[in-house]
């Protein structure tokens, strides 16, 4: 891995969790900007130039906010959380090649097809447990030509991060979208997220994948699945990225379905986990110009999620106000970027609205399908907010409300 790129990634990843999204941009852009040839082709779209200077955000360090317990926990904000230590490292002494490779995975009587990509190791440096991905595509799209879009695999060589690319059946479905607007896929333990987060667990045992770090991103379809992941399974995914997707229990059936992306859906029309755990840290784009999807649907996934503290949304530990930013891409698209950051009870969330953006992924590659090459990167911008934020347990009133059964 370049030295440079991951010294920058990191500082970018410590301004993230302290706050400095501005400057945590600008680390990312020189990360960019100093990786190899191929990573400078594919992210030259990437990560947004602010035209707007804003002032740094007020929050301290994590690590000053962070005092170690002799069992295993730490005090954070006043809250007591179970941070997953993750074993040690076999060693190796061989350099791996990058894998990208084909699988089938079988699961209470359904397959799965995926496409998985594993970065390269430097011979001597021991296998690090590595961060993962779960992408998952849109409707007519497969995991090829998804990865082909987002180009994800570029930015995940550098970082080391595994990402894997499951394929929605036409079995399942006509337009191969993933039934977000069905009960049954709706719930933890069955359908869809169950079947999705078996998958995803089989690859973290075989690919020596970090625990802490396991995150799920997804584009329409697979945006208002990548909701539901984080909603069911909080205690799996670190982090959620959905990019013109919905919110979760938005619809019940196809016509409610149809009706939601024509009209867009409402908070109360959407299923929130209140009173149960907070909803992992949350990262949403949607084009302002999305025919397909509503774009009031990205507001709706940003609004169930400020919804899903236990305390609620008018809890007194909310902020007053959020924090935004106007700002363009390098190539001239304008986006507001939205802030809510992270409070007890509440983990970071950032909406990304793009100015005359349509229904694609922002920034992507040509050669993948539903893509808008001049947009503000969403793939760099997802993992850079990803990897600032591992998985932490919380106690509620003594309890693990988010420990799997």
């Amino acid at each position: 891995m370049n030295n440079l790129f991951q010294k920058l990634m990191t500082e970018a990843t410590k301004l993230t969790r302290s706050g400095q999204l501005h400057a945590a941009t600008d680390a990312i852009q020189r990360a960019l900007r100093g990786a190899t040839e191929a990573a400078q082709t594919a992210a030259s779209k990437a990560t947004s130039a602010f035209e707007s200077s804003t002032r740094a955000e007020s929050a301290p360090d994590a690590d000053a906010r962070t005092t170690p317990r002799d069992n295993g926990s730490v005090v954070l904000d006043g809250y007591t959380r179970m941070v997953d230590t993750p074993p040690a490292a076999p060693a190796e002494t061989e350099a791996v090649p990058e894998q990208w490779t084909d699988g089938s995975f079988t699961h209470q009587g359904r397959t799965l097809a995926y496409k998985l990509y594993v970065p390269p190791s430097v011979a001597g440096s021991g296998i690090a447990q590595r961060p993962l991905v779960l992408m998952l595509h849109g409707c007519t799209q497969d995991p090829a030509d998804f990865a082909a879009g987002t180009q994800m695999n570029t930015l995940a060589r550098e970082l080391g991060v595994v990402v894997l690319y499951p394929a929605q059946t036409q079995h399942a479905n006509a337009q191969r979208c993933w039934n977000w607007f069905k009960p049954q896929h709706q719930q933890r333990g069955r359908g869809e997220p169950a079947l999705l987060v078996a998958l995803t667990e089989s690859v973290m045992a075989d690919k020596h994948v970090d625990p802490a770090r396991v995150y799920v991103a997804g584009l329409s379809a697979g945006g208002a699945m990548a909701d539901i992941l984080g909603r069911c399974y909080p205690d799996v995914f670190a982090g959620v990225g959905v990019h013109s997707g919905l919110p979760c229990g938005a619809a019940t059936d196809v016509m409610g379905a149809l009706s939601v992306m024509s009209s867009g859906a409402t908070l109360g029309g959407a299923t929130t986990t209140s009173g149960v755990a907070p909803m992992p840290p949350l990262i949403v784009f949607h084009g302002d110009a999305d025919t397909t999807v509503n774009p009031r649907n990205g507001d709706a996934v940003v609004d169930a999620a400020l919804g899903s503290s236990p305390s609620g949304p008018s809890s007194p530990s909310s902020p007053s106000s959020p924090r935004i930013a106007e700002g363009s891409s390098i190539t001239g698209q304008r986006f507001t970027r939205t802030v809510y950051p992270g409070t007890p009870g509440r983990n970071s969330i950032e909406h990304w609205r793009l100015h005359g953006g349509n229904h694609a992924w922002s920034g992507g590659s040509a050669q993948g399908s539903f893509t808008q090459p001049n947009g503000a990167d969403a793939s760099a911008e997802m993992m850079r907010f990803f990897l600032a934020y591992p998985l932490r347990r919380e106690a509620v009133d003594g309890r693990f409300p988010n420990e799997r059964p």
